[in-house]
């Protein structure tokens, strides 16, 4: 992996190899589908892709590490009173970071969230 790209929007690579069609809309739908059922789809995703495709793994990980932080922010969130006006900030920076990494996922790119912890390694 290289031509690493770093911004405050995230972290960008080249994969070591270039993914197929199938690949690249797994990894598209790992991403878009948080925005509709959350958690959900990426969790599944890694789960039956992990073993046939490291692009496909390396997204459906690097978006459920990133639900799984953003129910922990608006968890914390909700139960302190000023938090919950927040948690609106929260919601356009999640739609905003999911649409850059699903862009970076059709141009066969590898995304890392700027605020994600990596509980799956």
């Amino acid at each position: 992996m290289s031509d690493q790209t770093n911004s405050f929007l995230g972290t960008e690579e080249q994969p070591s190899y270039t993914p197929t069609s199938d690949e690249k809309t797994m990894a598209i739908l790992s991403h878009i589908l948080c925005l509709v059922a959350g958690i959900i789809p990426p969790l599944i995703i890694y789960l039956i892709k992990k073993d046939e495709s490291k692009f496909v793994e390396a997204h459906a990980k690097e978006a459920l590490n990133f639900m799984i932080t953003v129910l922990i922010v608006c968890f914390v969130l909700f139960i302190s009173v000023i938090g919950i006006l927040l948690i609106w900030a929260v919601g356009i920076a999640v739609t905003v970071l999911v649409i850059i990494a699903t862009i970076k996922a059709s141009e066969n790119k590898l995304y890392r969230y700027p605020v994600s912890f990596r509980f799956i390694k």
